[in-house]
């Protein structure tokens, strides 16, 4: 077998689970991490291939054994059978990028003013829907911001990594 097997290049578990390699070698083969998981090699390969959905309690060490928190987002925006939310990061840049997109995209205090003058007299109108729904598509951007941001510190606060 060949170090990027074809039909698993471009699953998400089993990326994450190379690039955890880099720095845990203990990851390099699936023999090893199924062990440390707790699963065996051949579940590990039809996850890695998208034959099998990751059991959400493998799913919760994989991130921590990986450190990729972010394996948990991609996992309930496109897998998950009950919210497949698409408000979540699932990949996280450096904190520079994060930083300027929520100074760019984050005006809350003109979606605020937005949002409190429209539900001022307790009523939307027809006039009002396309603002609301303007205003609400500007709060999914920073949410979505914010997500990225979260995932970023929960990978590089929680052990010390600076990010750089």
């Amino acid at each position: 077998m060949g170090r990027c097997p074809t039909k698993a290049a471009d699953n998400r578990y089993y990326k994450s689970r190379i690039e955890a390699a880099k720095y845990d070698d203990r990851l390099t083969s699936r023999e090893k991490a199924g062990d440390l998981l707790g699963v065996s090699w051949s579940s590990m390969a039809d996850y890695e291939r998208g034959l099998t959905r990751v059991p959400v309690d493998v799913l919760i060490r994989m991130a921590e054994l990986y450190k990729d928190p972010s394996i948990l987002n991609w996992y309930c925006c496109n897998e998950c059978p009950i919210c497949r939310d698409d408000l979540l990061a699932t990949e996280v840049e450096d904190i520079r990028g994060i930083a300027l997109r929520l100074i760019v995209d984050g005006d809350i205090e003109g979606i605020k003013a937005e949002i409190a003058e429209i539900a001022k007299d307790g009523v939307i109108d027809g006039e009002e829907k396309p603002r609301l729904q303007a205003a609400m598509s500007k709060l999914e951007a920073v949410g979505k911001v914010i997500s990225e941001l979260q995932l970023y510190c929960k990978k590089h606060l929680v052990g010390g990594d600076s990010g750089e």
